[in-house]
């Protein structure tokens, strides 16, 4: 009997992973890690959100890769599923870049983005 595929919400590449725990070791107070979801706001319609984690919420998907640790907020899942988590420095800025597959539009400052739920039965592959 196949076992069912278990989806990684979010993968982290090793800057990403990298940056989340220099985030945590050097936070005010005592943190597990960096919660990741989604808000409304922006002129695209929704937004990335991101805090340091001090206690796990029930519902939460936890990711661990690389050392990391990061926490899916439950209403972002679909919104997020098969994004890659990257952090980039350039001249002018640093910061997080999501490059997420639900996505259908983003502004022209980058920082809001449109996106979509994806679709489970899509995802589903068999191995």
């Amino acid at each position: 009997m196949a076992s069912a595929a278990k989806f990684q919400v979010l993968t982290l590449t090793d800057a990403a992973a990298e940056r989340v725990c220099e985030l945590v070791e050097n936070a005010d107070k005592p943190a597990l890690g960096l919660r990741v979801g989604i808000k409304k706001g922006g002129c695209a319609g929704m937004e990335y959100a991101m805090d340091l984690v001090e206690e796990a919420k029930p519902g939460d998907d936890l990711i661990e890769d690389k050392g990391a640790k990061i926490f899916v907020d439950p209403s972002a899942v679909l919104f997020l599923l098969g994004t890659e988590m990257d952090f980039e420095v350039t001249k002018f800025r640093s910061g997080f870049i999501f490059k997420n597959p639900n996505e259908v539009s983003a502004c022209g400052c980058g920082e809001s983005v449109s996106l979509q739920a994806a679709e489970l039965p899509a995802m589903a592959r068999p191995q």
